[in-house]
């Protein structure tokens, strides 16, 4: 049907009509950027400060709060199951645990040391300070079969959740902490008062961990991703966030940036997480 002039009911209805279908495809177009071995799976996100101390943690804390927004924006179900608070302000570590389809595909691209340079909130002489945090993504086990583990190399421990105290600290040992002993990997939960739910969000952490270094020896990356992981340094940053003398967002695996600095804190990642996917789907 043609239309004689761009106004009324039917045009309206079939401009939103176009959009939608415009949209569907988009996100179609964008899965199908998402065709790795664990792309489809859930996952659990890990934040660690590098070397500064408060200032780290205090950035790792920033990144905490940007991935939890964007998690909401696309609708995943996200839980944070291990949360460290750092000892003047941020976190020493936090762990948060995705739950949707392609959580995995798109949180890998966040992989990496991510740098911010900003006037410190915590100098008094208000000088510009560099911190970096690391981020890594492992994805979820599906089938419960799929790591088989001996329970007798397992290192079980519980202590005290760690919190900001007065009467609503834990007075219980419901954290856990789980060792697999023959790889020495560890997973840690105190989200929950309950231990026994503690212990079993650790070990889905403790099971992603393992799939994941099951898939690095695969593909024969282990070294370079734990070497990736350990170096939380200057150049080695996937991303960077300055905020002075300048605002700037730039990922510079993709040489994507934006001077909106404030919408990608609150959660605004999607130019740089389809950039990085695009990228890898053409090498």
């Amino acid at each position: 049907m043609l239309l004689d002039e761009e106004s009324g009911p039917e045009f309206d209805e079939l401009t939103a009509e176009l959009g939608r279908i415009e949209r569907e495809l988009a996100e179609w177009e964008f899965l199908q950027m998402m065709s790795g071995q664990d792309d489809r799976r859930s996952a659990i996100l890990t934040i660690h400060p590098g070397a500064g101390g408060t200032e780290s943690a205090d950035w790792a804390a920033m990144l905490l709060r940007m991935y939890l927004h964007y998690l909401e924006r696309k609708g995943f179900r996200a839980e944070v199951i291990d949360l460290q608070p750092g000892e003047q302000a941020g976190v020493k570590v936090a762990s948060i645990e995705v739950e949707g389809d392609y959580a995995y595909g798109r949180l890998k691209a966040e992989t990496g040391v991510h740098r911010l340079v900003r006037i410190s909130p915590f100098d008094a002489g208000a000088r510009r300070h560099t911190s970096f945090a690391s981020v890594f993504v492992y994805p979820e086990t599906e089938d419960p079969g799929e790591i088989v583990i001996d329970p007798g190399d397992l290192r079980i421990d519980t202590y005290r959740s760690s919190g900001a105290g007065g009467q609503h600290v834990n007075k219980t040992d419901s954290a856990v902490r789980i060792t697999h002993i023959p790889t020495g990997i560890v997973a840690t939960c105190q989200s929950e008062r309950s231990q026994h739910r503690n212990r079993d969000a650790a070990m889905r952490f403790l099971m992603a961990k393992l799939l994941k270094a099951r898939r690095d020896e695969d593909a024969k990356k282990r070294d370079q991703i734990e070497a990736q992981k350990d170096e939380i340094a200057w150049g080695s940053q996937i991303r960077s966030y300055v905020l002075h003398p300048y605002n700037m967002v730039k990922d510079h695996r993709t040489e994507v940036e934006t001077s909106d600095t404030q919408a990608v804190l609150d959660g605004d990642l999607d130019r740089f997480i389809e950039a990085y996917l695009m990228r890898e789907s053409r090498e």
